[in-house]
């Protein structure tokens, strides 16, 4: 991705401003190396040191991570998905902790302000995943679950609230993919209830929904494990 030459005031705030942008509108997305140094260095027309710098303000602001003999890459798309990238790490129950705080009460919010145009997408995004959990297509449902949540909170019509959970969606969609890649951990949970909750307007019925499928994720992270591949007591029921 061509970066436009600089002027020749401010090096180092304008090469940090536009990698930034690169990252935000996803050009540079989470997870991928960013070009290398010499790379630029000649597409930004400015010295070593000045590309040292930007990437050295970008890592400590959370977006970029260097990995000495690899390269630099991309962590988050914001410094606040940064800071909460940095809060929870990568332990899934602090994930899911933080998940439980926001999701509970979208879903309470949702169940009261959701317009018929959101409930209606909500419904098209359930039965999605749906069908990839039941094909088995685990690269299709992660993301189809993450989005799943997403559009819950968007129907909470609380902006700070939807914001705060949209820079949560790199840990969120790792969260998803944790239950359902590692066969310890990957348990079936309905939303279905959750759905209705919100069709039905019922805000206690939609954070009861919310709140008891986190919990069951967290409380079977504690369940014993036999074998892979065998039933948990902690697996839970579709409806």
């Amino acid at each position: 991705m061509p970066l436009a030459t600089t002027r020749r005031t401010g090096l180092v705030d304008q090469v940090i401003e536009q990698m930034r942008a690169a990252i935000t509108a996803g050009e540079w997305p989470v997870g991928q190396r960013i070009p290398t140094e010499p790379e630029l260095m000649d597409q930004l027309s400015v010295g070593r040191n000045t590309v040292r710098e930007a990437v050295r303000a970008l890592a400590h602001a959370g977006l970029l991570e260097v990995r000495q003999g690899d390269g630099t890459f991309v962590t988050a798309r914001s410094e606040l998905a940064g800071a909460v990238r940095r809060l929870c790490g990568s332990e899934l129950r602090e994930v899911l902790e933080v998940r439980r705080a926001l999701e509970v009460e979208g879903a309470r919010l949702a169940a009261e302000k959701r317009t018929d145009a959101q409930l209606r997408a909500l419904r098209s995004a359930l039965h999605e995943r749906e069908k990839a959990y039941d094909a088995g297509d685990w690269g299709a449902f992660v993301p189809l679950d993450a989005e799943f949540h997403r559009l819950v909170l968007d129907c909470s019509a609380n902006p700070l609230l939807i914001q705060l959970y949209h820079e949560l969606t790199d840990a969120v969609t790792a969260s998803v993919a944790s239950t359902v890649h590692d066969p310890w951990q990957r348990t079936d949970i309905s939303h279905v209830g959750l759905v209705e909750a919100i069709a039905a307007r019922d805000p206690d019925g939609a954070a009861r929904e919310a709140g008891d499928f986190l919990d069951e994720l967290l409380a079977y992270l504690d369940t014993p494990r036999s074998s892979p591949g065998q039933p948990s007591q902690g697996s839970a029921n579709r409806s």
